[in-house]
């Protein structure tokens, strides 16, 4: 569905903020993780046409999008991570804006959209008041108008509170049924259970992309639980990277990533998707140390 071909984005003073980037990209839901300025917003702007890269190929449907960016806009929804709304609107009348610039000329599409995202009972209710939860809500609600094909979204749970964080997570899982959805975001928790793949990011370039299954697979035998006294663990720490400390009444309980058995009394451990990652970071910072 989408391809993307040595995708390069290069800043003043030659900063490539996107490295030779290339993904093929199905109907799914793919995770697109990494730190702040790893590069992920980036390659969302371009791939929503919002700037075009420095060099490479985009292609939706085998169609350049760098060259023919309307082969992509009427198929699109994009929610930024600040998304900003008109307060003196109310939720109704804000998705009737949009779908005027959109084209849209349903009203039951716009009454469907704010069920859908649980706004039905606030939509004339001027947004001016609505909470950080129901304005991301309403932001996936006018991403969403267009019945799009591919759907990106940018740290989509920012500032949710648990409930609508989870409520969020499963509106995106359900529309990759049958779409592409690519949701960028630091917090590994926001998409473990609904991405059907992970594409990790570290300073422009793409690192790794497979399935979260593969990604903890590959991690088995190399993390570790162990008790220390707590007088032995700043020695250990310094030797191996531990993913997890908690105190308790026999010492210090780790979690340890580590190729072999980092100590005496280590037993391996099935990893979390999370601790996968991150075993997969330290070894990538090892290689290039």
């Amino acid at each position: 569905m989408l391809e993307l071909r040595n995708v390069v984005k290069t800043y003043a003073k030659n900063v490539r903020a996107v490295d030779d980037v290339s993904l093929n990209l199905p109907a799914g839901v793919v995770g697109l993780i990494g730190h702040n300025g790893a590069g992920k917003t980036s390659l969302m702007q371009m791939i929503a046409t919002l700037t075009r890269p420095t060099s490479g190929q985009i292609l939706f449907d085998g169609a350049d999008i760098v060259k023919q960016p309307d082969a992509i806009r009427g198929r699109l929804g994009f929610l930024p991570q600040d998304f900003g709304v008109y307060p003196n609107l109310t939720a109704l009348e804000f998705l009737q804006y949009f779908a005027a610039l959109k084209g849209v000329r349903d009203p039951a599409r716009l009454r469907l959209l704010l069920e859908m995202v649980n706004l039905h009972e606030h939509a004339h209710r001027q947004a001016a008041g609505f909470s950080g939860g129901m304005r991301r809500r309403l932001g996936i609600a006018q991403a969403l108008l267009n019945d799009p094909d591919v759907l990106i979204v940018d740290e989509p749970t920012a500032g949710l509170d648990p409930e609508e964080r989870l409520r969020f997570r499963h509106l995106l899982s359900e529309i990759g049924f049958r779409k592409l959805v690519i949701v960028s975001t630091h917090i590994v928790s926001d998409i473990e259970n609904m991405a059907s793949h992970l594409a990790i990011m570290n300073k422009g370039k793409l690192m790794a992309y497979d399935t979260p299954d593969s990604f903890v697979r590959d991690a088995r035998s190399k993390v570790w639980s162990v008790t220390v006294e707590a007088q032995h663990y700043e020695a250990l720490r310094a030797e191996v990277q531990v993913l997890q400390a908690q105190r308790n009444e026999h010492g210090i309980s780790l979690r340890i990533a580590h190729a072999s058995s980092p100590c005496a009394g280590a037993v391996p451990a099935e990893p979390t998707l999370e601790e996968a990652l991150m075993t997969q970071r330290y070894a990538v910072q090892e290689a290039a140390a």
